[in-house]
């Protein structure tokens, strides 16, 4: 307030009481309706000024609660798609899909589940709104997409094995996903630079689980279309037949890289900070190559070299290093 105020110069109050005094009483009659008007203008510029900084006070507190907002409404949004994976996979007559259309409508939801986790902490950095609630949250909605919602496909997509043996696996890799998280929680420090991973990310496991669910439909289609050549048509429902004994086992080896100790790198976090090398790019033009190609198909081809990649590499790495050193 005092910095809007006019200012009298320090050489204005060096006159003495009576000399100020007299001139006060010469232009009283003069100077007091100006003296007046000038006091209305200071209090209506200092009303004004007033009101601006409760507006800028207001638009401060409204940015600030959205950029609040926006980190948890991402992760809430991954939790909602886990939600909806699991009531699409589960429903019976109230939903009259066939039970493929279910399990890759499943899919496709729990992929907007790594979606929506993918941005959330990214937007929470960006935002500043990082916080220990944030991550508490991140962890409950992550153990609910990517956790349960693949065991419940896991239960519905395989009917070759026993149904107790189906559920145990499934149940498996949803306590697998619980302790992969609860050991990221605990073990990444607050300056971590997000780099790369100590065991496979439960995110991941489940695309990859999810991706077969997704590619059913488009494998049963090769299968049965007469356009295609008859070997095609052979190992796509040859490949049909195996995913009943295949899917499970795939689930339980999942399992155990979420909770071992092999490194894998942050692929989402390289891609916006700008750092792709050769390699990198080489990949991605092969992935886009092969969706062209085999459509859905080529989905879960690439996150199962993604998940089974880094072990088998770090497996022949030590295979050649004790060669070495015997």
């Amino acid at each position: 307030m005092s910095e809007l105020r006019p200012r009298h110069p320090h050489e204005d109050w060096t006159d003495s009481d009576d000399e100020l005094s007299e001139e006060l009483d010469a232009n009283e009659g003069l100077n007091g309706p100006e003296l007046a008007e000038e006091g209305d203008h200071e209090a209506n510029a200092t009303s004004r000024a007033g009101r601006s900084r409760q507006r800028r006070k207001r638009r401060h507190r409204k940015r600030r609660l959205t950029l609040a907002v926006l980190p948890t409404a991402l992760t809430l949004g991954n939790g909602v798609c886990g939600l909806a994976a699991i009531a699409i996979a589960v429903s019976t007559d109230t939903l009259e899909w066939d039970l493929e259309t279910k399990l890759y409508a499943s899919g496709l939801l729990i992929f907007g589940g790594m979606l929506f986790d993918a941005l959330d902490g990214s937007a929470a950095r960006l935002t500043g709104q990082a916080s220990r609630f944030g991550a508490e949250l991140d962890s409950l909605c992550d153990a609910v997409t990517f956790g349960v919602a693949p065991a419940v496909i896991v239960w519905r997509i395989s009917d070759a094995l026993p149904q107790r043996l189906t559920w145990a696996i499934g149940v498996l890799f949803a306590i697998c996903v619980l302790l992969r998280l609860a050991r990221f929680n605990v073990e990444t420090p607050e300056d971590d630079d997000h780099e790369g991973f100590e065991g496979l990310p439960s995110p991941a496991a489940a695309g990859t689980l999810a991706a077969f669910a997704i590619a059913i439909p488009d494998l049963k289609f090769y299968a049965t279309a007469e356009k295609y050549p008859e070997w095609i048509g052979n190992i796509s429902a040859w490949t049909l037949d195996a995913s009943h004994f295949f899917i499970p086992v795939l689930a339980l080896l999942l399992a155990f890289l979420m909770v071992s100790r092999f490194r894998y790198p942050h692929v989402f976090a390289q891609l916006m900070r700008g750092r792709r090398t050769p390699n990198q790019i080489g990949q991605a033009l092969f992935a886009v190559v092969g969706v062209a190609l085999l459509h859905w198909v080529a989905l879960p081809l690439m996150l199962c070299y993604f998940s089974l990649g880094s072990p088998l590499r770090s497996l022949a790495q030590q295979f050649r290093s004790r060669q070495r050193a015997s």
